[in-house]
C-alpha cells in the first residue's frame, strides 16, 4: 500500500478523509490555480489536478489526493469571498434557491517517473430556505462564511437554512469521500 497524501489546507478534507479511515500526511500544495476551464465540473477537476501534481512531483511511490469545491448558482462560480459584501452578494443569491457545489478530486501517483492519474468531479444540488437580509449579516458576523466557497459552510452554523440536498452531503462539506473509495477500488494501480 502507497502512503497517501492530502494536498489540501483544508481541516474539514483532513476531517472527511480520517473519518472514512484513511491514514494519511498533509503536504500543501504551493499550484498556481490558473483557471482555463469555465464550466464548473472541469473547473474544479482542473483545479484538483494542479494541486495533485504539483505535490506528486516531490513524492515518489505516494497516492496524492488534489481536491478543490465551488458553488455554481445563476450561471456564476462562487469561490471564496474576499469581503463581508462579497459574502453578503452571494448568499443573497443563494437564499430561497437551489444551487450546485462541485467538488474536483484528482489522484495521482508517480514511480520510477510513470504517472498514473485519475480526476473526477461530484455534483451536490443544495435548496436554500429564504433568508432575510438580517440573518445574512449576523451569519456573516460568525465569520463562518469567510473562508468558504459559495460563502458558506453546510456543517456549520448555514445548515439552519439548508432546506435539502439532492446529492454527497460529503462533497458540500468538501470532499466526496464515498466516490473517493470506490474510485480507489476501480483503480487498483493508483493505490
Amino acid at each position: 500500500m502507497k502512503d497517501i497524501i492530502l494536498a489540501s489546507a483544508s481541516p474539514r478534507r483532513r476531517e472527511l478523509l480520517t473519518q472514512a479511515g484513511f491514514i494519511f500526511t498533509v503536504k500543501v500544495s504551493d499550484a498556481e490555480e490558473i483557471i482555463t476551464e469555465k464550466e464548473p465540473d472541469k473547473i474544479v477537476r482542473e483545479l484538483a489536478f494542479l494541486k495533485a501534481k504539483a505535490v506528486a512531483a516531490s513524492e515518489e511511490d505516494a497516492l496524492v489526493i488534489g481536491a478543490d469545491t465551488i458553488v455554481a448558482a445563476e450561471g456564476k462560480v462562487l469561490g471564496k469571498p474576499h469581503s463581508r459584501e462579497e459574502a453578503f452578494s452571494m448568499l443573497s443569491m443563494l437564499q430561497g434557491k437551489t444551487h450546485q457545489v462541485y467538488t474536483g478530486v484528482a489522484l495521482f501517483t508517480k514511480k520510477a517517473e510513470k504517472e498514473t492519474q485519475k480526476v473526477f468531479a461530484e455534483k451536490t444540488e443544495v435548496t436554500f430556505y429564504p433568508m432575510t437580509e438580517k440573518e445574512i449579516w449576523d451569519y456573516i458576523d460568525t465569520g463562518e462564511p469567510m473562508d468558504k466557497a459559495g460563502a458558506y459552510g453546510i456543517q456549520g452554523r448555514a445548515a439552519v437554512y439548508v432546506e435539502k440536498i439532492c446529492g454527497d452531503y460529503n462533497n458540500v462539506v468538501g470532499l466526496p469521500v464515498a466516490r473517493l473509495y470506490q474510485e480507489l477500488k476501480r483503480n487498483q494501480d493508483l493505490y
